[in-house]
């Protein structure tokens, strides 16, 4: 399967610096930091659960418990930030134009029905 990534080497050379993992970093160096960022993009582009990520950036399982740590030791609020001017990223903002509800989210044909109270029902 063919995976269509959207990285541009001028984007990830600005981004890399704000990623942990680099070279000089305490602990172990990630070799794949821009495989991972993609695939968090193509989950956050397509809206598909962890579990139907493409093999091509490996292991689901692996891919969301990284992005967790990177989400809980704040990696992905200073990468926002850092790249919050780059004009090719406005893509990524998801909002209700490009994000549909169930039919079923929608509450029951007819609106809300209310009942009136006892109280109210003697008055």
């Amino acid at each position: 399967m063919s995976v269509r990534l959207v990285l541009g080497d001028s984007q990830w050379v600005r981004m890399a610096p704000h990623l942990p993992g680099k070279v000089g970093d305490p602990g172990r160096s990630g070799a794949d930091n821009r495989l991972f960022v993609e695939a968090v993009l193509w989950l956050a582009r397509t809206g598909s659960p962890w579990r139907d990520l493409p093999e091509i950036f490996g292991n689901w399982n692996s891919v969301f418990v990284r992005f967790s740590r990177w989400s809980k030791d704040g990696v992905w609020d200073r990468l926002f930030v850092a790249m919050a001017d780059d004009p090719d990223f406005e893509y990524i903002m998801i909002d209700s134009t490009i994000v549909r509800s169930h039919q079923h989210a929608a509450g029951k044909k007819g609106g809300l029905k209310l009942a009136r109270s006892a109280g109210h029902a003697a008055v």
